[in-house]
């Protein structure tokens, strides 16, 4: 009787270094259309009234590039240490990696998109959800790092019937 094979596992490098560099061009898209607006004086985002707008947007803006390139670096890391994504925090940790990547930027938008009397919108809530999810991601990934190498899992070696 033949063993049911496994599940396949996630790919979390290839799955980071994706959704990374997705993110790093959604971002700097939107880094070009705040330029854009600059550049053509778009009164709804430059004018004094609209500070806060143009603050929350480029937080927006800044966050998510630089979670972009956060989300490159931890596929990177799994890569260079191939025990890693044999570690139970792995699943956990990409999760909360990929919730921040979307959470932080999309609290920082949502919250220049309404606005009172110089108060960013209700959106901004997000971004103590998204911060929590990054910090947790960060200290799981720190903390998996850290951890002694682990020799790989012995294979079953088999033997030839001669």
């Amino acid at each position: 009787m033949a063993a049911s094979p496994s599940p396949p596992q996630p790919d979390y490098v290839r799955r980071h270094l994706r959704f990374g560099w997705w993110a790093l061009f959604a971002f700097l898209l939107l880094g070009a259309t705040l330029e854009t607006l600059h550049g053509f004086k778009a009164g709804f985002y430059l004018d004094v009234s609209n500070e806060t707008r143009r603050l929350m947007w480029t937080l927006a803006h800044a966050h998510g590039a630089l979670l972009g390139l956060v989300n490159v670096a931890a596929g990177a890391t799994l890569r260079a240490l191939p025990e890693l994504p044999g570690d139970a925090r792995i699943p956990l940790i990409s999760a909360t990696l990929r919730a921040a990547t979307v959470l932080l930027p999309a609290g920082f938008f949502a919250g220049g998109v309404t606005f009172y009397s110089g108060d960013p919108g209700v959106g901004i809530a997000l971004v103590p959800v998204g911060a929590a999810c990054l910090a947790i991601a960060v200290f799981l990934l720190a903390r998996a790092v850290s951890s002694p190498s682990r020799p790989p899992a012995p294979t079953e070696k088999r033997r030839r019937n001669g």
